[in-house]
């Protein structure tokens, strides 16, 4: 699991339960995106709520949720944010 901490102490990550998050302080979980089949049969990630993009093409949600991991950690727990 990768934490960023910005200057003013707040912590970002993409959630999961390698450690208890709530040891840090109060906690505010968002979605950051949606995994999801499309109509094609395949699957996508679409990361709108992050204005980012949708990702598509995955035959696998495996695949999809890698493609997400991987967007997630440059475009959102990179530092600076962009």
């Amino acid at each position: 699991m990768d934490l960023v901490i910005d200057p003013h102490g707040q912590v970002r990550c993409v959630y999961d339960e390698t450690i208890d998050l709530a040891t840090l302080g109060k906690l505010s979980i968002r979605r950051a995106s949606y995994v999801e089949p499309n109509a094609d049969g395949g699957w996508m990630a679409d990361l709108s709520p992050l204005r980012g993009p949708r990702l598509a093409g995955f035959v696998h949600r495996s695949q999809a949720l890698e493609a997400e991991l991987v967007w997630l950690k440059r475009n959102w727990l990179a530092w600076p944010p962009t």
